[in-house]
Parts: C-alpha cells; structure tokens; sequence
C-alpha cells in the first residue's frame, strides 16, 4: 500500500513539474524569437 502511495505522489509532483515547464516554455517560444540579423550592411 505505501509503493502505491508514495508512486501517486511521485507522479503528482513530476505531472506538477511538466506543467510547470510546459507553461515556461510555452512563455519563451513568444519572446524567444530570434532577433533579426545584420542584412545587407549598407553603411559605407
């Protein structure tokens, strides 16, 4: 009865940690784009 136990909270806690990742990156993928580079250096 404890492996069950202590395996429901296992899973509770790594299903808590997913998501909070999930919602991390979900964040940087909109700030994250890459900035534009140097195109067609015009200053001479």
């Amino acid at each position: 009865m404890d492996d069950t136990h202590q395996f429901v909270e296992k899973l509770q806690d790594t299903q808590q940690k997913d998501k909070r990742n999930k919602a991390r990156l979900a964040g940087s993928e909109k700030h994250g784009q890459k900035l534009p580079g140097k195109q067609h250096s015009t200053n001479k």
